[in-house]
């Protein structure tokens, strides 16, 4: 077959290149501390944009870090019965919550959902956070250079689990069966929020994005979603004196460092031929998880629909 990256056999093997900053376990435990001191201040507000006959359907709205208003669609079955599961979806790079068909799909099984729009991307949610350094092109890099708790994922990070929370906090929701699911962008947070917040029951992960950043750069990929990340050195560091400090920085947002936390069944889509998010980078994140899990491969195809994989995503998530 074609080989972009390494061999399926290495790939199956690889455990990531980017560096583990020493203190990241404290990093993430100060985050949570924070997030615990947030009052969400939920808000759910019928929404005028559709009227399902057989689901309820809202604009969520919460507080995240540092006082920022998201913003999140949540649909529940009407006249559900007992507690019942709930879904959390998330969007890619730069774009939001979508619209309410595909959320109909799950309350028709009975399942909640709701999905969320990142801070400051194509959505409705706030992005409220005042950092020194570049804020023209890319999140991933907004806040590198200023205090490690200023970086933007770290705040989105934290909103997917004050989203779990806000919707756990709802009295029709089971808190033994929440799922979470995306793709790229949405990939990495499905696992973010897995990893962050232990009562996930369930996971999806498709290609996902935010993971192994200084092997996008070895392998010369830094264009597309990781575009930001060449503008960066270009900018900031073009000789790379700096290069050991900036990829350990972003070791604080990287996927595959948090994967090792998840204790949720997990099911991933891996694209063997994806330039945007390389497979490498992929199986950095999935060979990182210990709890169990199962991967579903795509050897000819990249960063695209993987024919099938919905169905067994959507297969999987009705076991919540």
């Amino acid at each position: 077959m074609p080989v972009l990256d390494k061999p399926l056999a290495e790939l199956e093997k690889y455990r990531g290149t980017n560096p583990r900053p020493g203190d990241f376990d404290d990093y993430w435990a100060d985050a949570l501390r924070e997030l615990d001191a947030t009052d969400p201040e939920p808000e759910l507000v019928p929404s005028a944009e559709i009227d399902p006959p057989h689901a309820e359907v809202f604009d969520l709205w919460f507080r995240g870090v540092g006082g920022a208003r998201i913003h999140a669609k949540y649909a529940r079955p009407k006249n559900s019965i007992g507690p019942i599961p709930a879904l959390l979806q998330f969007h890619g790079y730069s774009g939001n919550s979508g619209e309410w068909h595909d959320k109909l799909a799950w309350t028709g099984q009975g399942i909640a959902v709701a999905a969320m729009d990142c801070r400051g991307q194509g959505g409705l949610s706030e992005d409220n956070s005042p950092v020194r350094g570049n804020t023209l092109n890319g999140h991933f890099i907004r806040g590198l250079d200023d205090a490690p708790e200023k970086l933007l994922f770290r705040s989105i990070f934290l909103d997917t689990v004050q989203l779990a929370r806000v919707v756990m906090s709802f009295p029709e929701i089971d808190l033994a069966r929440i799922g979470t699911t995306g793709g790229s962008q949405g990939g990495a947070l499905s696992i973010a929020c897995a990893a962050l917040e232990p009562r996930i029951s369930r996971c999806v992960s498709i290609y996902p994005f935010l993971s192994d950043y200084q092997r996008v750069w070895e392998m010369d990929l830094a264009k597309d979603a990781y575009a930001e990340l060449r503008t960066y050195f270009r900018h900031f560091d073009p000789r790379h004196e700096r290069k050991e400090e900036i990829f350990t920085r972003l070791g604080y947002i990287d996927v595959q460092h948090l994967a090792p936390r998840i204790e949720a069944k997990v099911l991933m889509g891996l694209s063997l031929m994806d330039a945007i998010c390389p497979p490498s980078t992929q199986f950095a994140v999935y060979n990182a998880i210990c709890s169990p899990k199962e991967a579903v491969i795509y050897p000819d195809f990249g960063h695209e629909g993987l024919p099938g994989f919905g169905d067994r995503a959507f297969d999987f998530l009705l076991g919540l």
